[in-house]
């Protein structure tokens, strides 16, 4: 087993040491950046395509099991809740389980409650099938808030001033599992029913753990002194959350709603209702690495992704229904082609958001080694879960009392917001760090 200690800590993210300096990135992997890449690839997968399965058709055997459309809503939202939580207590705590335990215990426990959500269609309708369906989802989000939060920390420690690019990279298996898992759930839901795509997935998450287990690095550091409150009360800090939740409840709300709204509209089957949402996965995994490139190479231009991003975003989510007050034709094709702009939208807008975190921690004082790096990803992945927890939540109510076109110009209205919030002009005193 490849044992990376920790004396120092990364140089700052983002291509700011010199050319030349130690902190340079080289040209050519090393060893044991090409098995983190590895394994952080294998997690982004799998996770994905667990997470994105559900969409095609759970909401519809839900309604069957005689949940409304709030419940399946929460049902989405409580993944995002739990966390939400999970992620904090992993990254204040992750320098003492242990960044590759951590990782791999993850998505051992994610591999098997995935088989398990496969069982019940067989739990009586009622409130017996919606509990057993909110515990199993708790115990999966748990399980990826560690395989996430040690992830990112592993990543930002191996490629410091590549932050990113690497993420951005990435993004491209995270895509791919948001493509494949809804088409492949659907699929398999319509020829083998309910059980088969859980526990095919599950199989798969399950033959990733020993060969994580094998290759992953184990990077060892001392606990750091500062809190999740402290970064958090850091004025770029929080206006880049409030950007994050603003992504990820759009997302979160194309989950419990989006289905939905096809199948009724359009009147297409299950499996074809999982090629829908590929517009917005593949544009989304394609656009991110390009993103990820510009905001290492050219850092000022983070704000103006950030600004820009959300601004489309907006406009994307009045266009999907059309919202009524357009007068617009409601067409599957429009549909596609909104999705595909709003996952290039999404991808300007979150890239860059990490690697500015980072910044702000080097600027006021943080420490640079894996601890601040596990505060800087759970915080990351807490602010993505309060997002994809109001997004399935809301978007359910909403939904049932005023249709999916308001409702998504309310989704809308959020991304706004996020965008005229990054545009505010910052500025550095003291310890404030500033967004221009």
């Amino acid at each position: 087993m490849d044992t990376a200690v920790d004396p120092e800590g990364p140089s700052p993210p983002g291509g700011d040491s010199p050319p030349g300096s130690t902190g340079e990135t080289p040209s050519r992997l090393s060893r044991e950046q090409l098995f983190v890449l590895i394994s952080a690839a294998s997690m982004n997968l799998s996770s994905m395509m667990s997470y994105s399965i559900l969409g095609p058709f759970f909401p519809t055997e839900a309604e069957k099991k005689k949940a409304s459309n709030t419940i399946i809503g929460m049902i989405f939202g409580c993944y995002a809740l739990s966390e939400l939580l999970a992620s904090l207590v992993f990254g204040k705590y992750l320098v003492h389980i242990g960044a590759k335990f951590m990782f791999v215990a993850g998505m051992f426990v994610s591999g098997g409650v995935t088989i398990l959500f496969g069982l019940l269609d067989q739990a009586p309708e009622g409130p017996i099938f919606i509990a057993m369906c909110f515990l199993v989802r708790v115990t999966d989000a748990i399980s990826f808030a560690a395989s996430i939060t040690s992830s990112f920390s592993i990543l930002a420690k191996t490629f410091p001033n590549n932050v990113a690019t690497v993420l951005g990279s990435l993004e491209v298996f995270s895509g791919l599992g948001l493509v494949l898992g809804p088409p492949l759930g659907g699929f398999l839901y319509q020829s083998f029913g309910y059980e088969v795509p859980f526990i095919f997935l599950g199989c798969i998450i399950l033959l990733m753990v020993p060969l994580n287990m094998c290759i992953l690095p184990n990077y060892e550091s001392n606990p750091g002194k500062h809190s999740f409150w402290k970064l958090i009360t850091l004025p770029k800090v929080a206006i880049i959350t409030f950007v994050i939740n603003s992504i990820s409840a759009c997302f979160g709300f194309f989950d419990s709603t989006l289905s939905l709204f096809v199948l009724k509209k359009f009147n297409l089957p299950a499996g074809y209702v999982g090629l829908v949402f590929l517009g917005l996965a593949l544009s989304y995994a394609i656009s991110s690495p390009l993103f990820g490139l510009l905001s290492d190479k050219m850092p000022h231009l983070r704000k103006w992704f950030l600004v820009l991003g959300n601004f489309i975003t907006a406009g994307c989510c009045m266009m999907l229904g059309p919202v009524p007050v357009l007068h617009i034709q409601s067409e599957l094709w429009l549909l596609v082609l909104v999705l595909v702009i709003n996952g290039i939208s999404a991808g300007m807008s979150i890239i860059p958001t990490f690697p500015e975190i980072l910044n702000c921690t080097h600027e006021n004082g943080f420490e640079e080694g894996l601890s601040t790096l596990a505060l800087v990803s759970g915080l990351f992945s807490a602010m993505w879960s309060v997002g994809a927890f109001i997004g399935p939540l809301l978007g359910g109510f909403l939904y049932e009392k005023i249709g999916f076109e308001w409702a998504a110009a309310v989704q809308g209205l959020w991304a706004l917001t996020s965008s005229e919030r990054s545009q505010h002009p910052w500025h550095r005193g003291g310890t404030n760090c500033s967004l221009v």
